[in-house]
């Protein structure tokens, strides 16, 4: 037992000596940070590029074997490797974990050790030390007292003891970066847990039906309790605004969220850039389409013909169906609709255009009487829920204000009083030319009637670097 409990320690040992000495300097490295981040943001912009989410079908008629886009993305290579869902792919994950330890490790490295050594207050009680200061000088004349009453002025932060003295602002930019490294590590949190318990469906809904989420398109492993079971939507109306030319101008859809009991919940009517959202899922209006036409022939009761979409995206949007003037189906018309104006194309069996009928007007075909009672539309929704969002939206907040504290300089000036001189020097970290123009301003008070002598002017590496 004993030799066990020695095999562990020395185990343990060797880990930790590991950790410190080989893992956490190759994870605080800048080289793998920013080789991980150009590797994040490649992918990224793959996953804008490459549509995400499509079905099999959609990829093998837009990537197709041969040619293959680049002689070598194809749909086998790109579904191979994931780039349909490139945010949900265990490599992009582990990109960003990783990501987040050399963030972590660099954080506590480096910027921690940096503000702890900030914080700390050294004095200088030899001459020679002010040498190796960015802007150092000797006056003849001056005062610690009178240092103390200026710098107070200048909001610095003062501590003296006896003949020395030393004074600091501006600590919060010290620790701006580490709220910058500590905001990223949160969008990065909330990146994965987006990805893990998000999901993204598109469902088209003709106006006046009820649905549930169901055409899943991207889902997290994690995602079913984000997928509503426990209330549907009801889309009371669906409709377009159009231009005086004829153009479209906005989407609308009326919708209804109704609890297991049928009842409303939430209402809103929604368009582009406006969306519902309840528990989480947000509901976008994102597309349109014509579901049916309703019709009467003579004195019939209203025939509801459902359509469909004809031919593909660049000839045009247009919906067709065929309906039988006969009963024996021997005899029929096609109906052609391209918008929700109100406006059907007639055309006979031999693919003859015949009429032109609109909402509330009838014509005669085939011996007829063919009313036009309205073109039914069916509303496009995008649905989303990403339990990450807010946290990505209070990462980017914080990162906002950890930017802008990491541009407060952090300055610091150091004084020595022996033998009737005074020896006063300091350094920043950036701001270097107001800072020299603060110091002089500094020396000028001391030394108003005596010529400062200057020991060491100029930046220095070893000044840059800190004391």
């Amino acid at each position: 037992m004993a030799s066990e409990a020695s095999f562990m320690t020395v185990g343990w040992q060797a880990l930790k000596r590991y950790i410190q000495r080989d893992l956490l300097p190759l994870l605080a490295d800048l080289r793998l940070a920013i080789g991980l981040l150009l590797a994040i943001a490649g992918f990224s912009i793959a996953g804008t590029v490459i549509e995400q989410g499509q079905s099999l079908a959609f990829y093998q008629a837009n990537y197709p074997e041969d040619p293959a886009l680049f002689g070598f993305l194809s749909w086998q290579v790109l579904l191979g490797l994931g780039l349909d869902h490139v945010y949900r792919t265990w490599w992009f994950l582990a990109l960003l974990i990783l990501f987040g330890a050399s963030l972590t490790a660099c954080t506590f490295t480096r910027q921690f050790p940096a503000l702890k050594a900030a914080r700390q207050w050294r004095y200088y009680t030899r001459p020679r030390q002010f040498q190796k200061l960015a802007l150092s000088t000797e006056v003849s004349q001056g005062s610690l007292a009178a240092m103390v009453g200026f710098l107070g002025q200048r909001r610095y932060r003062v501590f003296q003891s006896d003949h020395t003295l030393y004074a600091r602002k501006g600590i919060v930019g010290r620790i701006g970066p580490i709220v910058v490294h500590a905001s990223m590590l949160i969008i990065l949190a909330g990146a994965i847990l987006g990805a893990m318990t998000g999901f993204s469906a598109q469902e088209m809904v003709p106006s006046g039906e009820t649905f549930q989420v169901r055409n899943i398109l991207d889902a997290g492993p994690w995602a079913q309790a984000q997928i509503p079971r426990d209330w549907s939507v009801r889309v009371n109306r669906f409709w377009i605004d159009y231009t005086p030319d004829g153009t479209i101008d906005q989407f609308y859809s009326d919708l209804s969220v109704l609890d297991q009991a049928g009842d409303e919940v939430d209402r809103k009517t929604i368009h582009v850039n406006e969306p519902l959202r309840y528990q989480g899922v947000t509901l976008y209006q994102a597309d349109w389409g014509i579901a049916a036409v309703r019709v009467k022939l003579n004195n019939s009761p209203v025939l509801t013909v459902p359509m469909r979409r004809l031919g593909p995206e660049e000839m045009g949007r247009f919906w067709g169906t065929w309906l039988p003037t006969d009963p024996d189906l021997s005899e029929g018309v096609s109906l052609l609709a391209k918008d929700l104006q109100g406006m059907v194309l007639v055309y006979d069996q031999s693919g003859k255009l015949v009429s032109t009928v609109r909402e509330g007007m009838a014509t005669e075909v085939n011996g007829v009487a063919l009313s036009l009672v309205d073109v039914v539309g069916s509303t496009g929704l995008q649905i989303k829920a990403d339990p990450g969002i807010p946290l990505v939206y209070a990462g980017f907040a914080l990162l906002m204000a950890g930017v802008l504290m990491s541009y407060v300089s952090h300055s610091q000036i150091w004084a020595l009083e022996v033998d009737g001189r005074l020896y006063v020097g300091g350094r920043t970290n950036r701001a270097q030319v107001a800072f020299e123009r603060e110091l002089m301003e500094l020396l000028d008070r001391l030394s108003a009637q005596t010529e400062a002598l200057p020991l060491a002017t100029g930046l220095s590496t070893s000044a840059s670097s800190g004391a």
